[in-house]
């Protein structure tokens, strides 16, 4: 099993109090993490970290300086109680190829909707992601991206703290484990309630977020 899942584009950190959980993780590591910028109408933004090579988290939660969404805002943020790692993304070579072998594989990853935010320096970004509330409901089983012909995160100068490993839980891992597979990737499982963790290198050893 390997350390770090085969295609992975990024983690996603979310969190109810977007300041506290950025200054949490520039204290935690000595790494401040940067604006990555605002999905207008979804009533978020985030900040983000490069995790070596062409991976990085995404910290997500409240854009207190937009109206209040229609819908519930993205990836539960509403309804957490602190910060918590709540799914990841892989990047496959061929988004469509993917997803046809997947659900040949008996895993349907859902719709393709296309997304767009602003960087801080008036940059539109726009990439083509499967719908994350179609997948398993845990957050173990990642949505699947495509950057399209925008430049990736971790290719725009991002601070970096390298990525050591992912880990996670689930009740019955051995139900996961086949989702994963027909998505060309792995997650190392073990037993327990449902949970992601990743750990990055920093000058004080290694961090741990779950």
């Amino acid at each position: 099993m390997k350390p770090i899942p085969p295609l992975l584009d990024h983690l996603v950190l979310a969190t109810p109090d977007l300041p506290a959980t950025v200054a949490e993780f520039a204290s935690r590591t000595g790494v401040t993490p940067a604006p990555g910028g605002v999905h207008v109408g979804l009533g978020t933004r985030n900040y983000l970290v490069g995790l070596g090579g062409r991976s990085y988290l995404e910290i997500i939660g409240p854009d207190p300086e937009q109206p209040e969404p229609v819908e519930l805002r993205p990836f539960g943020v509403d309804r957490l109680a602190g910060p918590a790692t709540v799914t990841w993304a892989i990047s496959p070579p061929d988004l469509g190829a993917a997803i046809a072998t997947a659900r040949e594989r008996g895993y349907d990853p859902g719709p393709i909707h296309p997304m767009s935010r602003r960087t801080p320096d008036g940059t539109l970004l726009r990439w083509r992601l499967t719908d994350s509330g179609s997948g398993h409901p845990s957050g173990l089983v990642p949505f699947l991206i495509d950057w399209g012909g925008s430049v990736h995160p971790a290719a725009s100068g991002l601070p970096v703290t390298p990525l050591l490993e992912v880990t996670a839980t689930a009740p019955e891992p051995d139900k996961v484990r086949p989702l994963l597979s027909a998505l060309g990737t792995e997650l190392a499982l073990g037993e327990g309630p449902f949970m992601i963790s990743f750990t990055v290198r920093t000058p004080e050893g290694p961090v741990t977020f779950g």
